[in-house]
């Protein structure tokens, strides 16, 4: 089985981002504001949303189940306050519910979080408890930066996320670190912001004691890690310098990477640095990169191949392709195991 853990719900049908403006429009002309029930969007537009897309993807490349969360830069948790994000959240993670049970050996559940600059970040903790008991999420997506590249909220480290991260150890839940738009222009989202926040993210997690407080967190860096097997020398060497313990040691034992690499090169250096333990199998297909490499003739996100030339063994392959997922994300190994799978 081959299991990608990082897909988005990108190409949700036309009135979901309809109603997100009207909620935003209502943000300071209150009349527009949109039914709070959400939009009415009909299965059989969410069967056509993804069955050209997504599902005829994973067809095409052999991909047995993704992991399916809601479109990473219309998390948007800049815009608006607690409220408008929790509203946003609900409807968003709803949506991904409902793709996963139409598709229920296709796709699994992920959840976006109500985050908000300033809030207290222990005010998602009731969406995480109803993403996960009640819609069946595997995994939330955790933003280190809610305010949109501008870095106001304290490291991942601080106390005021111990909430979170308690929730998370009592459900036996994984986080993926996945900051959302930028409205910073100095960041392209997805070319700096996405690659910075990674970065970022575990660069501040090698600076603290998280793991040491929380043994049983399991964090999900995705993008491959940003810059951090690329620089796995000098994250070492600030480790040293630091008074803190090698990276392997402190850190890999609750730090996952996912292959959302897009080039040859690339996956090679995440696999020769990074142990075969802590890489997930994922493409974010239909993301943030959506064409084909002239020099290949393939789709930049098609992972697989770059995965399957990297010469592992067939051991490590089906570790990588299936069985740290199931490890790492054991909601959703008892979702394929009840499955027959």
């Amino acid at each position: 089985m081959i299991i990608d853990i990082h897909g988005h719900y990108t190409t949700a049908p036309a009135p979901l981002g309809q109603w997100r403006d009207a909620q935003v429009a209502a943000l300071t002309d209150p009349v527009r504001a949109p039914d709070p029930a959400g939009p009415v969007i009909s299965d059989d537009r969410i069967r056509e949303s993804i069955e050209t897309n997504q599902l005829r993807l994973m067809d095409e490349r052999g991909i047995d189940v993704t992991v399916f969360s809601p479109r990473a830069s219309f998390m948007a948790h800049h815009i608006g306050d607690f409220a408008t994000s929790s509203a946003w959240a609900r409807i968003c993670n709803d949506l991904c519910h409902r793709v996963c049970e139409l598709y229920p050996g296709r796709f699994v559940p992920g959840a976006m979080l109500p985050q908000s600059p300033g809030a207290d970040p222990a005010t998602v903790v009731p969406e995480i408890e109803r993403a996960v008991r009640d819609l069946g999420a595997v995994t939330v997506n955790l933003n280190p930066d809610p305010s949109g590249g501008h870095w106001t909220a304290p490291p991942l480290t601080d106390r005021s996320w111990y909430p979170v991260w308690e929730k998370l150890v009592e459900l036996d839940v994984p986080a993926m670190v996945h900051v959302s738009t930028s409205c910073n222009p100095a960041f392209h989202t997805t070319g700096a912001h996405y690659l910075n926040a990674d970065t970022t993210a575990f660069m501040q997690l090698l600076a603290g004691d998280l793991f040491t407080d929380f043994p049983g967190l399991r964090l999900v860096i995705p993008h491959g890690g940003g810059a951090v097997p690329y620089h796995w020398g000098r994250f070492r060497g600030l480790a040293q310098a630091l008074g803190r313990p090698e990276p392997e040691e402190s850190l890999l034992r609750n730090v996952y990477f996912d292959t959302c690499v897009y080039h040859q090169p690339g996956i090679d250096l995440l696999l020769d640095v990074i142990p075969v333990g802590n890489v997930l199998f994922a493409s974010e297909m239909v993301g943030a990169v959506r064409g084909v490499d002239p020099r290949t003739g393939h789709h930049f996100d098609d992972t697989r191949r770059y995965v399957e030339a990297a010469g592992l063994s067939a051991e490590d392959l089906a570790a990588v392709q299936e069985g740290n997922a199931r490890r790492v994300y054991p909601r959703l190994d008892a979702r394929l195991t009840a499955q027959g799978r």
